[in-house]
């Protein structure tokens, strides 16, 4: 049976509960990683993975919904490039839902692991050059993932292909693979291994937003500016990431 349309607020909503749902699996799992192994690579493993899984059954959970954006750069560029063409005050929505729901999310994995909520920022400096190529590189590629799915017609793709992509540029990026400006946000909440220091996160969004117009501007050339054909149905067609 297809789903009605979702209301702003329902869809906001789902935002919320999307974004701070990712938030907690990738900085629960950091966590749990922490005291389980002091082996950094059985760490990032154990991370990578828990991030990718987690993020590929909340896309195919909540992209009838919202979308799944999750996320400032998936958000804005769609909006960016026309889709959907509702304006600015769902992007906004969007964006504060995105927002609020990465810092719940940051808190809830403290508390699930007695940790006092809040009580300690991240203290992990990731400001070098070569950290914030890292970070535009792994912003460019989710875009390009995201628009490109769209704009081929196979938007249903994306549970797997966007988890997919994410769980390997945690591995082939030097920065880890935020891509995410409200995760940056988040995960600053939380001194742990998936942390990053307060400093650190206006350096890290200026590098996402440089990798979402790289992203974009490399979608643009490849599959030209036309939005593919027909897609499958109503819901598909909202499961962008």
């Amino acid at each position: 049976m297809r789903m009605s349309p979702a209301s702003l607020p329902r869809r906001a909503l789902a935002e919320f509960t999307g974004t701070a749902a990712l938030v907690a699996v990738i900085v629960g799992s950091g966590i749990r990683a922490d005291a389980l192994s002091q082996d950094i690579g059985v760490r990032l493993l154990a991370n990578a993975l828990a991030s990718a899984i987690g993020l590929g059954l909340l896309i195919a959970l909540i992209g009838p919904l919202s979308g799944a954006h999750f996320n400032p750069v998936v958000t804005l560029s769609e909006w960016w490039s026309g889709r959907p063409r509702r304006g600015g005050r769902d992007a906004l929505a969007y964006l504060a839902a995105q927002l609020a729901g990465a810092v719940a999310g940051a808190l809830l994995a403290e508390a699930m692991f007695g940790r006092a909520p809040g009580a300690a920022l991240a203290t992990e400096q990731r400001a070098e050059p070569h950290l914030l190529l890292g970070e535009a590189v792994a912003t460019a590629g989710l875009v390009l993932v995201v628009q490109g799915l769209r704009r081929v017609g196979r938007p249903s793709l994306a549970p797997v292909a966007v988890a997919g992509y994410i769980g390997a540029a945690i591995w082939f990026t030097s920065s880890g693979s935020f891509a995410n400006p409200a995760a940056t946000v988040g995960r600053a909440f939380s001194d742990s291994f998936t942390g990053i220091a307060p400093g650190s996160v206006p350096a890290f969004a200026a590098a996402q937003l440089t990798g979402m117009l790289l992203g974009m501007g490399l979608a643009g050339v490849l599959y030209g500016t036309e939005r593919a054909a027909a897609e499958p149905n109503a819901a598909d067609s909202r499961r962008t990431v």
